[in-house]
């Protein structure tokens, strides 16, 4: 099945660049590896990470979280340290064009989305051989390498998934040359 989806990036606030895999793969491993390597060599990277469950970022007795159950949407969250927005929404599936609106433009030089994999946009597949999954790729056009934990035959970009800095050099290479 191709993507029956595809993000409105018309403009987006910087280049896109997705992580995609099986559960178990590693995409969180691996994207927390990668983004101290990309803040040394300069970049600020945003991060949109899709979740399936239903979670509370704000507890029980803390201010932010009775204001929202009191009806506030979005509540901010501020401190001289970080930021925290907290938006109810209507319990549709979230686009990916959605969420990138949280990044103004000139805000970040990446944005790294973990997820939405059924939308079209550039993504590296994530695949360990242990987990006898099928790769993602040969059902998605918009994959654009493979980081990988076994060798294959392949006309993509392949990487070793335990050396983020390949990965690295080629998200550099690829998104962010030729940006400048």
């Amino acid at each position: 099945m191709k993507n029956s989806h595809t993000a409105d990036n018309s403009s987006p606030p910087a280049p896109i660049l997705g992580f995609v895999a099986n559960s178990g793969t590693g995409k969180t491993t691996l994207i927390s590896q990668l983004i101290p390597i990309l803040n040394e060599r300069g970049l600020k990277t945003g991060l949109i990470k899709h979740s399936h469950h239903d979670f509370e970022i704000d507890q029980p007795g803390k201010d932010s979280y009775r204001l929202r159950k009191a009806g506030a949407s979005p509540v901010v969250l501020v401190s001289s340290h970080r930021r925290a927005v907290i938006t109810e929404l209507d319990g549709n599936e979230p686009t990916l064009a959605e969420q990138l609106g949280c990044f103004p433009p000139g805000s970040v030089d990446l944005v790294i989305v973990e997820g939405f994999k059924h939308t079209f946009y550039p993504k590296i597949e994530l695949h360990r051989a242990e987990l006898n999954a099928p790769f993602l790729y040969t059902n998605d056009t918009s994959i654009i390498a493979i980081a990988s934990n076994t060798n294959f035959s392949t006309e993509l970009p392949h990487f070793d998934i335990n050396k983020p800095k390949q990965i690295a050099n080629f998200i550099i290479d690829q998104f962010l040359k030729a940006t400048e």
